[in-house]
């Protein structure tokens, strides 16, 4: 009995501990909240507060554009920026390539495209791949039927010329598991349509029914299942379920869900095969509606010398292909500039690494400070990449400075109005008044850009959490960039 009791005592007193030690992690994490917003307005620094998010977490700069800095919190520490990093990728490629490049996409044969009587091409037809970030599927189209006008209908055969970038496939499940989202799409220097299927539902409302159609209708495509009709409200964007898979030698999209008719008409993308798999079969199925033939198909290889072209497109220019990839935050289209840039600088043949090396130089050329930086996609779709909000800060007075800053600005969102801060601050004097770039990952909560103030004076911030409750940071971001428009 003296043993249970002496029992019984122990674990009262071990619960009593465990208790006395969740209290002093509380008021140490409450501490250290404390300490950081000991550094900041008081209004921010209740903010902060608010979070109850320890010290160490938190890196913050805030500058006066080509002024003194109002307040930093662990700014040399490198973080994870998420998407923040895409200010890097477009400010280096708009930096070191200037705002009215574009990518030619070229086809090229033999003596400019000789044919005989029944339009049959002499020799394989070539085509050039530039690592165009957006070519559409309309492009290409406009692009093959500039050879069908030249007369040119049969061919024996395409090789794409894919050399401008090296082996820069990606495995699109390896981030997160999800290898059909379109986030996770591979770059490749041949893409078309950012290599994504388009199921466009239609509403019969005679029928009170939604029908599937596949965009492009490639062939051994189908769609399974149903979305249940609602007569409901739409509130939004319908959420559907469409998940890929392989059958036999189909490739079947099974959706589910529920819609309300009153959304209209909606799309889902989804990836579904390979960027040249994508290319190959988008390719034969334009060229047949052209009244083409095809005799052996699509390849790959290397274009040799001696050719001379016969058609071309040439993009929209950077200054333009910047503002999707900020506003929308488009990994894949950020993966791609990347690789331009290191193409362009060190030659075909690109890969991240010459990407990332090409990017450091042009900053160092501007005199920023990226010490503890880690750049190794481009998008921020990683957990590796890193950025020090000092370093941040310095790359984006260094844009500020430049004559392209309007170029650079413009192609972040515009707070309350457009790309991913379109819903944030819209009831708010900020509104209008900032011009952002968010990143989130899970533990990774990053916001960075311009803020005008009440003043007319601009303000530079970089704000980065790294944490698991990273969550808790945005209302602070936001009292943060409301704080500095009434400034």
């Amino acid at each position: 009995m003296f043993l249970l009791l002496t029992r019984l005592s122990l674990g009262r007193r071990i619960r009593l501990w465990a208790k006395r030690l969740g209290a002093i992690f509380v008021l140490a994490g409450l501490w250290a909240a404390s300490a950081v917003a000991q550094g900041l307005p008081k209004e921010l620094g209740d903010a902060w507060r608010a979070t109850r998010l320890p010290e160490g977490v938190l890196s913050l700069m805030v500058k006066e554009a080509d002024g003194p800095v109002l307040f930093s919190i662990s700014p040399d520490t490198p973080r994870n920026p998420a998407s923040v990093m895409k200010m890097v990728t477009t400010w280096t490629a708009l930096a070191g390539l200037g705002p009215d490049y574009t990518w030619r996409t070229a086809f090229y044969a033999k003596d400019g495209g000789r044919i005989d009587e029944q339009g049959t091409l002499n020799g394989p037809l070539y085509l050039k791949a530039a690592g165009d970030p957006l070519l559409t599927m309309e492009e290409l189209w406009g692009l093959m039927r500039e050879l069908r006008l030249r007369g040119i209908k049969n061919l024996n055969e395409v090789i794409v010329d894919r050399s401008v970038f090296g082996p820069v496939t990606i495995d699109p499940g390896i981030f997160d598991g999800a290898p059909d989202r379109p986030y996770n799409a591979s770059p490749d220097a041949m893409m078309v349509g950012l290599g994504a299927l388009r199921v466009l539902f239609q509403p019969d409302r005679a029928a009170q029914k939604w029908l599937p159609v596949l965009d492009p209708p490639l062939k051994s495509y189908r769609v399974n299942g149903d979305i249940k009709w609602s007569s409901g409200t739409c509130t939004g964007s319908p959420s559907v379920s469409a998940q890929v898979a392989a059958v036999g030698n189909e490739i079947v999209v099974n959706v589910s869900g529920t819609a309300a008719a009153s959304c209209g008409e909606f799309s889902v993308y989804r990836l579904a095969i390979s960027q040249p798999e994508y290319f190959s079969a988008l390719f034969q199925m334009l060229w047949k509606e052209l009244g083409g033939t095809l005799a052996r198909g699509v390849k790959e290889g290397k274009m040799p010398g001696g050719l001379r072209q016969v058609v071309w497109h040439d993009s929209e220019t950077l200054a333009d292909t910047i503002r999707l990839i900020n506003k929308q935050s488009n990994n894949v289209m950020a993966r791609t500039l990347l690789l331009t840039l290191g193409a362009q600088m060190h030659g075909d043949g690109a890969t991240p690494q010459t990407g990332a090396a090409a990017a450091l130089s042009v900053l160092k050329g501007q005199g920023v400070d990226t010490r503890g930086w880690v750049i190794d996609n481009g998008a921020g779709l990683s957990r590796e990449g890193r950025l020090t909000a000092r370093g941040l800060v310095g790359m984006l007075e260094a844009a500020w400075r430049s004559p392209m800053m309007p170029e650079f600005i413009s192609s972040l969102a515009i707070s309350g109005v457009d790309g991913t801060v379109r819903r944030r601050l819209r009831n708010d004097q900020a509104k209008g008044m900032a011009h952002l770039k968010t990143g989130t990952l899970r533990d990774v909560r990053a916001l960075a850009g311009y803020v005008l103030g009440a003043s007319g004076k601009r303000y530079i911030l970089v704000s980065i959490v790294n944490d698991e409750r990273t969550a808790a940071a945005r209302p602070f971001d936001d009292a943060l960039i409301s704080w500095l428009a009434a400034r």
